[in-house]
């Protein structure tokens, strides 16, 4: 594999995200939801003209450097109408994007992809979108409610599905670059930490035997990462289900020589991964990041941990419709 090829920029735009936050002050690089909005046309502020939070994770990641300006769309949210609504508020370019990248098979990250697709190729007279996926992410999956039955998730779909839909699927185990090198996806995540377990609970449907198996690992959980010029590595961590300890390991060791400078994404340190904040906060100062910026599932008491051992400079919760620019 070629190598990661540094970017002059970066701009990352929030599609979907469980929050929605337009009070706060934020740094002067980070934009909030409702400036957002002004610059695609915002007049009148009410309900129906500012978008809606939802439990998932959809990131617009756009590069700029010598070989031209690329954007894909990291995961799309739960749900057909989230990314409609908060795309077309937001001014997103659905024509601009490239690729589709699904960090994981579940369906907060996965059940808004359709709606995605047809989006982008409405805009690009119907082409089809490379998809890129783990061949691990298309079974049945559930969670067991303690000692009682198993409550199923919304089904993935299959590659051939997807194809119907008018994405190219590339499905692969394997680490890889795309658009002009310019972004990293990971391979399966190391699990080095003696404390970050995966998903407990987590269970997925035997196709042969219809039972249900463990599968607290969710192997197939991946990563994206952008090398910008003079800052380093800004990495993008959909669930971390893997842990994101184990995430930022592998990414310096996939990836050599290069600073970590930025981690984004859910860090899913809440509800039974509550009990790992101690260790996780503690290891994740070893990295000198400069900024992490606590999505999606990470939990507000997690968020407060991180706060309290890191400060308001390095520690930039995200909401819904907020840009950021490296």
């Amino acid at each position: 594999m070629s190598e990661l090829e540094p970017v002059d920029r970066i701009e990352i735009q929030v599609l979907i995200d469980n929050v929605t936050d337009s009070l706060s002050s934020t740094p002067a690089f980070v934009t909030r939801e409702w400036s957002v909005l002004q610059e695609a046309g915002l007049k009148v502020i009410a309900g129906d003209s500012l978008c809606c939070a939802n439990h998932g994770l959809s990131l617009v990641i756009t590069t700029h450097g010598t070989r031209g300006t690329h954007t894909v769309l990291f995961d799309a949210g739960p749900a057909d109408y989230a990314v409609e609504r908060n795309g077309v508020r937001l001014g997103v370019d659905f024509g601009r994007t490239e690729a589709v990248i699904l960090s994981h098979g579940h369906w907060d990250h996965a059940g808004g992809i359709p709606q995605a697709l047809s989006l982008i190729r409405q805009r690009k007279g119907g082409s089809s979108i490379p998809l890129y996926l783990h061949p691990g992410m298309f079974q049945q999956r559930g969670t067991r409610q303690g000692e009682g039955p198993v409550l199923p998730m919304q089904r993935v779909l299959n590659p051939e599905e997807w194809s119907l839909l008018g994405a190219d699927p590339r499905v692969t185990k394997q680490a890889q670059l795309c658009l002009d090198d310019s972004f990293y996806i990971s391979g399966e995540i190391p699990r080095i930490t003696p404390y970050e377990k995966g998903f407990p609970g987590h269970v997925c449907r035997n196709e042969a035997t219809g039972t249900w198996e463990a599968d607290e690992l969710l192997i197939d959980e991946r990563f994206v990462a952008v090398h910008v010029k003079g800052k380093g590595l800004v990495v993008f961590s959909a669930c971390s289900h893997a842990g994101i300890v184990n995430v930022m390991h592998e990414a310096i060791a996939a990836l050599p020589g290069i600073p970590l400078h930025a981690v984004m994404g859910g860090f899913h340190l809440s509800g039974t991964n509550e009990r790992i904040i101690p260790e996780t906060v503690r290891d994740m100062g070893q990295f000198g990041v400069v900024y992490i910026i606590p999505a999606h599932c990470t939990g507000w008491r997690a968020v407060n941990a991180l706060v309290s051992k890191f400060g308001e400079s390095v520690v930039l919760p995200c909401s819904v419709g907020k840009r950021f620019r490296m």
